[in-house]
């Protein structure tokens, strides 16, 4: 029978790779899968619900599904990297058709200053994780392919070592099961 240590060390592993596989999937794989974008919020505007450091996953939608409610990341110049992550509360027309959208942080008082052209809208909020947004700016879009590969090496190097190691241990039990028949 293995001492207490050991099963919580065990347990412990198995929780690390259970944390950094979820993290991995939720900063990376999913958002390449489903065809989105990752953004980290970076002020309190739309607090409570994102917070600063909240990663936000985004994935484009047709303009003309969106609704009143929906959270929206857009460009706030169009053509330029700056975006931000607010609740879409108006839908209007102007005269010549063109649509255009009124946004406002949770937190904020007021609605934006400027309205929202389809065109700088880069999708709808697909899902949100706290905190894991600090993990994303830390880790520019290079590094963060190189410490993919690295994390999922290490968890299949981890995996192999327990498989080895649970393999002795049955076989060293099964000696010992044999010698004292």
């Amino acid at each position: 029978m293995r001492p207490l240590a050991s099963w919580v060390t065990q347990a412990v592993a198995w929780f690390v790779i259970f944390a950094a596989g979820s993290a991995l999937a939720a900063a990376v794989v999913v958002p390449r899968v489903a065809g989105a974008t990752p953004y980290t919020i970076l002020t309190g505007s739309m607090r409570p619900s994102l917070p600063p450091g909240t990663l936000v996953v985004v994935k484009p939608k047709p303009v003309d599904e969106l609704q009143v409610g929906d959270v929206v990341t857009y460009q706030l110049k169009s053509g330029e990297a700056t975006v931000v992550t607010h609740r879409i509360t108006q839908i209007g027309t102007n005269l010549k058709g063109e649509v255009s959208f009124t946004t406002k942080g949770d937190a904020n008082n007021v609605v934006d200053a400027n309205p929202v052209r389809p065109e700088q809208i880069r999708g709808e909020l697909l899902y949100a994780v706290p905190k894991l947004g600090y993990v994303n700016n830390f880790v520019s879009g290079d590094q963060r392919q190189v410490a993919t590969y690295v994390v999922v090496t290490g968890l299949l190097g981890y995996a192999a070592f327990m498989s080895v190691a649970a393999l002795r241990e049955r076989r060293r039990a099964k000696q010992e099961h044999d010698v004292t028949k």
